[in-house]
């Protein structure tokens, strides 16, 4: 079974570099699809509340028998729910679907900025936080500034920061400003949500060829070597496995270069400054 590498975060907590995640899979699925991943090896699973499938997530860790000190499991708060005393009852019901006493990983899934509402959202991150309830806090599509108004307001800095990013959307500005200030990047459509062809790219294709993979494993090695945290997606085994087998082979620096080549910053999700 593929041993994948950790991240250690700005708290000290290890996080696995690469993950599964749940998006977009139906609750009534969600137990045999987080079981074929745990099988596969994965023991980072990333759900949310927007997602409706944290009961079926939790039954598959607990039926899987897994110590829970060896799984990493984040979920995330839904925008309506921002607010103090609103995110701490979110927070409460995210645990009783999941099952479980902790998460490893909290986040705000979006700063929805005309709300305005998530600098007292963190307030509450942080006393859940303090509470020993979730491992670590972070944030979900945050750009600097949305980041720069949180340093300003807590003494806490988001251990993690997960956005959109992939070959064609790189966010080189976020991830620098995330790296200077200690925040760990992590991809979600880290293989473009199959939109746009992405995978079929002539870069993507001749890379794949050149190393005898497959050109999801080589954007997934990418985000590797990048030093980002990915979780990728896929309901069918063969493919679950596919994308964690990506720790025995490395890109040099001309392929590097090459996709870094392919930034057009076409987003295949929302704005982070628009949606609410």
């Amino acid at each position: 079974m593929t041993t994948v590498p950790t991240l250690t975060l700005n708290n000290g907590v290890a996080m696995p570099q690469l993950g599964f995640g749940v998006y977009q899979v139906p609750d009534e699925e969600a137990t045999a699809t987080v079981r074929a991943a745990l099988d596969a090896g994965y023991r980072s699973i990333d759900t949310a509340a927007l997602y409706q499938n944290e009961v079926g997530t939790g039954r598959a860790l607990a039926e899987s028998r897994i110590p829970r000190e060896e799984l990493f499991v984040t979920t995330k708060l839904w925008n309506t729910d921002q607010g103090y005393d609103s995110t701490l009852r979110a927070f409460d019901a995210s645990l009783e679907r999941l099952g479980l006493d902790q998460v490893d990983l909290y986040l705000i899934h979006w700063p929805a900025p005309k709300l305005d509402r998530y600098v007292d959202t963190w307030r509450a991150f942080e006393r859940i936080y303090s509470e020993d309830r979730t491992r670590a806090i972070g944030v979900s599509n945050f750009q600097p500034a949305h980041l720069a108004r949180l340093f300003e307001a807590s003494g806490i800095v988001p251990a993690v920061n997960q956005v959109e990013l992939h070959p064609r959307l790189q966010q080189l500005a976020v991830r620098e400003f995330d790296a200077s200030n200690g925040i760990a990047t992590e991809a979600w459509g880290p293989l473009g949500q199959g939109k746009g062809g992405l995978l079929e790219d002539p870069t993507l294709t001749q890379l794949a060829a050149k190393h005898g993979r497959t050109p999801a494993q080589i954007v997934l090695r990418w985000h590797i070597q990048l030093g980002n945290v990915v979780i990728p997606k896929s309901s069918t085994p063969s493919r679950m496995r596919e994308n964690i087998d990506v720790f025995d082979f490395r890109l040099d620096a001309d392929d590097m270069d090459s996709i870094a080549g392919m930034e057009t910053g076409a987003r295949g999700g929302p704005d982070p400054d628009v949606l609410s």
